[in-house]
């Protein structure tokens, strides 16, 4: 889990440029597709992330509550509490360590509002005084052409001493507090549109301290001058980049960059771009529905066929597959 309290004592220099971070956040996408406010009585576990791909908000405004995350660590959370779990995956909110599970979406639910839901499951006698409650959101978390980012984030990720260098979270975590332990007109909207700002705050607190201790790729960003290289090509993936250009951008020679650049992020400059632009191809095609055609010549690809060559060595798949895989955005209910 992380603790932003250490990584404010970095020294500055491990920070990611001020540009830089903008550009890392300018591309974040973090879209609700599940909202549920639960209030459970002891003994409850709950499982969530079944659904692969999507991550995972839970905000605590009653407890206690233990958290088990994907990797199996057990975490104390109490009310007020806020997290995000960048990478979603199978873990557990239960009333005791070693209380036994079962998935969220066996329990029932109403409908409170468009993809935001109520379970609950309380003892009646005792519900008022005993109960958990917390507001939790499976969402679409996309950082476009940064994607790479996400896999070096931690598996859970917590507002904690985040609240120091933000103070202005405050009041939305008391809002948070507020509205799931009431039934106000609205209020099942407006949880949803706190949960969705809050992971993004603790996504930028996570980037502007510098991404913990992560390496490699995000080495690359903190190098004032690879971290050039990697905004230009961020900034214009369409363009034919040559060794020669690439270099120009960091101010080094021809041989210096290219070692240096696989050295720092473990890929041939060539590999590092084809491969932004197929992460870049699968979200346009699938996600946005873009016409193929569009997303080749717009990736400076002279001619579909290039393009569907180059898509399916690196991807394994044809880019007409990832269409068909791929629904359209629907706000309808889902299994998370």
């Amino acid at each position: 889990m992380i603790d932003y309290s250490s990584e404010t004592t970095q020294a500055p220099s491990a920070s990611l440029p001020g540009d830089r971070v903008s550009e890392l956040l300018m591309g974040m996408r973090l879209r609700g597709i599940r909202y549920r406010r639960i209030q459970v009585t002891p003994p409850f576990g709950l499982c969530f992330g079944s659904k692969e791909g999507w991550a995972q908000f839970h905000f605590i405004a009653q407890g206690p509550v233990f958290l088990r995350s994907p990797g199996g660590a057990l975490h104390a959370l109490e009310a007020g509490d806020a997290l995000l779990l960048p990478r979603g995956g199978r873990h557990e909110l239960l009333s005791a360590p070693e209380q036994p599970s079962r998935d969220i979406a066996d329990y029932e639910s109403a409908t409170l509002c468009e993809a935001v839901s109520a379970v609950e499951a309380c003892a009646a006698a005792s519900c008022p005084t005993t109960r958990a409650v917390f507001f939790s959101a499976c969402l679409e978390f996309d950082l476009g052409g940064m994607h790479p980012l996400v896999a070096l984030m931690p598996e859970v990720m917590r507002v904690g001493t985040l609240l120091e260098r933000h103070p202005e979270l405050l009041p939305m975590l008391e809002a948070m507090d507020r509205e799931a332990r009431t039934e106000r007109a609205g209020f099942a909207g407006i949880l949803a549109r706190l949960a969705d700002v809050i992971s993004a705050y603790i996504v930028r607190g996570w980037v502007e301290c510098g991404c913990g201790n992560a390496t490699g790729w995000v080495e690359a960003l903190r190098d004032p001058r690879l971290g050039r290289v990697i905004s230009a090509v961020h900034r214009d993936p369409g363009r034919h980049w040559t060794v020669a250009e690439l270099a120009a951008e960091m101010g080094s020679s021809r041989s210096v960059f290219a070692e240096r650049f696989l050295s720092v992020t473990g890929m041939t400059p060539h590999r590092y771009v084809t491969e932004l632009r197929m992460r870049l191809a699968m979200q346009w095609i699938g996600r946005d529905r873009m016409p193929i055609e569009t997303v080749a010549l717009r990736l400076g690809y002279g001619s579909q066929a290039a393009f569907s060559r180059a898509f399916k060595r690196i991807t394994g798949r044809s880019p007409g597959a990832i269409r068909a895989e791929t629904q359209p955005e629907r706000s309808g209910p889902v299994t998370a």
